[in-house]
């Protein structure tokens, strides 16, 4: 239990419940809220508990609830006030606040508890769009703020990536109803980001078209002859890391070359890199911004 974040600074307080310091500062002074441990420099530390509590008040208050009327509840009776409004518009925010707990103390039971009441009023793509995005980009947030460690992001993304693969493969046992085209998705060599490329395949599976899930850290000279999976074939990329912004122009240029010399094929591409792209007009590239916008295509 020791890889466990116990102790927590202000500053993480402030990342993981969106409260500002100074205002962590005045709800202990003015209503004793918290009360902190503090260091042998005088430094405020707080313990897991507290930052449990934070959570809950953070969703009252973002509930209407005042301040002053919450300081003056015990801990059992802020529980209580969460668990009773907890309703469909605002499940999300509690779900992903106890994500993000149980991320912290590597809590399997907490997550798969979370998601299954998830589960028994929204289906996997609001789960996925309104609960899992939105904690990702937190997650990305706390990471690069030191929040939290590499071990606690592998371990709630891996949770969700199997997520992804149950509900996957639930769709590869249903035949395709569209014919008209087919995809095939990868990652360049040496990403290995592929939460978002993953989601995409569901959504092309949901949608009804044949797909081939290549994965991660494909060579692009492995792909030519994938052109025989189907007559009018979409390749579908997320640059997230790699191809480095130095290189990826020239990337979509040896896509062209490697797999574009005897048939056209369309060449769909997603991820923060594609900004560095010297946008060609050819015809057979697509750049998307968004998972959602990329869905609306298809």
């Amino acid at each position: 239990m020791n890889n466990i974040k116990q102790v927590f600074s202000i500053k993480d307080l402030e990342n993981l419940c969106g409260i500002k310091a100074h205002t962590i500062r005045i709800w202990e002074k003015r209503y004793n809220l918290l009360s902190p441990d503090r260091t042998e420099t005088n430094i405020r530390t707080y313990n897991l508990k507290s930052l449990q509590k934070l959570l809950n008040v953070t969703y009252l208050v973002n509930s209407g609830y005042k301040i002053s009327r919450i300081s003056k509840l015990n801990e059992e009776e802020i529980n209580e006030y969460v668990r009773s409004i907890v309703s469909d518009t605002s499940t999300k925010n509690q779900a992903i606040n106890s994500f993000k707990i149980a991320m912290l103390n590597y809590d399997l039971e907490l997550f798969l508890g979370t998601y299954e009441q998830l589960e028994r009023k929204r289906n996997f793509r609001q789960i996925f769009t309104d609960v899992f995005i939105p904690l990702l980009k937190e997650i990305g947030l706390l990471w690069q703020t030191d929040t939290i460690s590499p071990a606690h992001e592998h371990f709630v993304t891996n949770l969700i990536k199997q997520k992804l693969l149950l509900n996957i493969e639930k769709l590869q046992y249903i035949k395709p109803s569209k014919t008209d085209k087919a995809f095939i998705l990868f990652l360049p060599e040496n990403e290995i980001h592929e939460l978002g490329l993953l989601y995409i395949n569901y959504e092309i599976l949901l949608q009804g078209y044949r797909a081939i899930y290549l994965g991660p850290s494909i060579p692009l000279d492995s792909l030519p002859n994938m052109l025989t999976f189907h007559e009018n074939t979409i390749f579908v990329s997320y640059f997230t890391i790699k191809p480095e912004k130095d290189n990826v122009s020239k990337y979509v240029e040896n896509f062209n070359e490697l797999i574009c010399k005897d048939r056209i094929s369309e060449f769909w591409m997603l991820g923060k890199q594609i900004m560095h792209i010297s946008k060609s007009s050819a015809p057979n590239h697509r750049y998307f911004e968004s998972i959602s916008s990329l869905i609306t295509e298809l």
